[in-house]
């Protein structure tokens, strides 16, 4: 499905883009797997299902301009192009609006929205060139209001109009743009946040009955979607912000 398309995919060492940089390989991709945890990079090509593609994985913090820099020309300098650019890489932290401090803010918006902006905005040139696509990673959260999560929620809300106003600047240029709203997926994102085991697995459990199908997501399902609209399959979709969430987003939040 994705046969010769290099792919750049943040966030690949756990979770939604792992699954996604293992899943893009296996269907013939050259997959750039970012991430900044060095010892998970270093397994994520062991993921890899037995298929034409390959992982090269590539070790950066996404806040630093230098490193997005250096991440777009070190990938067309060994493949060429890029064809795909999948911006899976985040953060969440609990907080409200009057208990979130401003540095927390500030690493939320910065990790899960401009970085987002800028290495969509680097890659621009070579996907016109390519005609390729872009997928973001966004939440259910982004066009839903839950409260305690209020940093992690407008940066998905603003994840989810970048997406749609940037898909509308770039139609011409053929390239097109679209991001997934998942609901809660079973990856380290919580865990790494602070939660405990105990607490996650309580939180899990409560999820079941917060979703009308009953359960929480995994990871592949989300690569599935992700992987759909990456490919030629989805050529005449883009601005769409799609909900992979279980029902999540049509209940109140409880």
């Amino acid at each position: 499905m994705l046969t010769d398309k290099v792919a750049v995919v943040t966030g690949a060492t756990s979770g939604i883009g792992r699954a996604t940089a293992s899943l893009f390989a296996a269907n013939g991709a050259n997959v750039i797997a970012v991430g900044r945890n060095k010892n998970e990079l270093g397994r994520v090509s062991e993921d890899m299902a037995d298929g034409p593609g390959s992982i090269k994985a590539h070790f950066a913090d996404l806040t630093k301009i230098s490193q997005i820099d250096r991440l777009v020309s070190e990938t067309v300098g060994s493949f060429g192009k890029i064809d795909i650019l999948v911006n899976a890489a985040g953060i969440i932290k609990n907080g409200n609006i009057e208990n979130t401090r401003l540095d927390e803010w500030d690493k939320m918006l910065n990790i899960n929205l401009r970085s987002v902006f800028y290495l969509m905005q680097k890659c621009v040139p070579y996907l016109e060139a390519t005609k390729g696509n872009i997928v973001n990673v966004s939440s259910v959260t982004g066009p839903r209001a839950f409260p305690n999560v209020l940093a992690y929620c407008v940066s998905k809300a603003g994840i989810d109009q970048l997406t749609r106003c940037s898909a509308l600047e770039l139609a011409p240029k053929g390239v097109r743009v679209n991001a997934v709203n998942p609901g809660v997926v079973v990856t380290g994102l919580h865990k790494q946040s602070g939660m405990s085991d105990e607490k996650y697995d309580t939180f899990l459990e409560h999820s079941r009955t917060t979703h009308p199908l009953g359960r929480v997501g995994q990871p592949g399902e989300v690569a599935e979607l992700i992987m759909f609209l990456a490919s030629d399959k989805a050529g005449w979709i883009t601005a769409a912000t799609y909900e992979i969430d279980g029902g999540r987003g049509q209940t109140c939040a409880r």
